[in-house]
This record gives C-alpha cells, sequence and structure tokens, in this order.
C-alpha cells in the first residue's frame, strides 16, 4: 500500500469523525431548543395540567433526541481517536443514516465509502 493512500484515507477517517461530531451535536442543541420551546409553551399558558403535559412531552423528545445523537458524537471522538470500536459504530450509524434523507443519506454513503476501503482496514489495525 502506498503512503500516499494511507494518508489520504487517514483525512477522510478524521474528516468522518468531526462530521459525526458536529451533526450530532446538532442534534443535541435541537433538543435543546424544543426542550425549552415545549416547556416553556405550557409555563406560559399558565394551566397547571398543561404544564404537566408539555414538561412530559418537551422532556421525552428531548431524551430521544438524545438517545439518537449521543452514539454519533460517540462514534466522532472514536475515530479521531483510531478507535477499531468506533469504525464498527459509524458503519452501523452509517446504514441507518441512509434512512434519513438527505443529508442523514450523504452521510450515510460516505461512511460506508470511507470505512469500507482496504486502507481504512489498516488504518484502524492495532499498531505493531
Amino acid at each position: 500500500m502506498e503512503k500516499k493512500s494511507y494518508r489520504n484515507m487517514a483525512e477522510h477517517i478524521n474528516l468522518l469523525g468531526w462530521i459525526y461530531i458536529v451533526f450530532n451535536l446538532i442534534g443535541l442543541l435541537v433538543a435543546g431548543v424544543v426542550f425549552l420551546a415545549v416547556i416553556g409553551g405550557g409555563l406560559l399558558s399558565g394551566d397547571a395540567e398543561a404544564i404537566f403535559i408539555t414538561s412530559i412531552v418537551g422532556t421525552a423528545i428531548a431524551g430521544f433526541l438524545l438517545l439518537v445523537s449521543a452514539p454519533g458524537i460517540i462514534a466522532g471522538v472514536g475515530l479521531l481517536k483510531r478507535k477499531s470500536w468506533a469504525r464498527i459504530l459509524a458503519l452501523i450509524l452509517g446504514f441507518l443514516n441512509l434512512l434519513n434523507f438527505p443529508l442523514g443519506t450523504a452521510l450515510g454513503v460516505y461512511t460506508i465509502w470511507a470505512l469500507m476501503q482496504e486502507e481504512t482496514a489498516l488504518y484502524f489495525a492495532p499498531a505493531d
């Protein structure tokens, strides 16, 4: 394998790691905005029952978005640290992202292309 090809794949992996981190941090930001908006709407109503219901709904939606975003951040950090488990996690997330049209689909295709290369497998191989 050429040294240039190996370095090129390392750049793709670093880029992919940062994309996963930023993409999923945006998901966390959306979770916070939704949480504040839904609960804030209930608080503005002044109705105790509305406050109760919106607090449950806002917490559930924000919790779901947190649950969906956390693995992507973990995978991104793992890719940057060259952890072999991160390659597997990112591939799983990449296949799942194919269903998230259009940005997730593009991320999924790029993930699968970058992480299925022979050079990438060598990049994640333990150092001797």
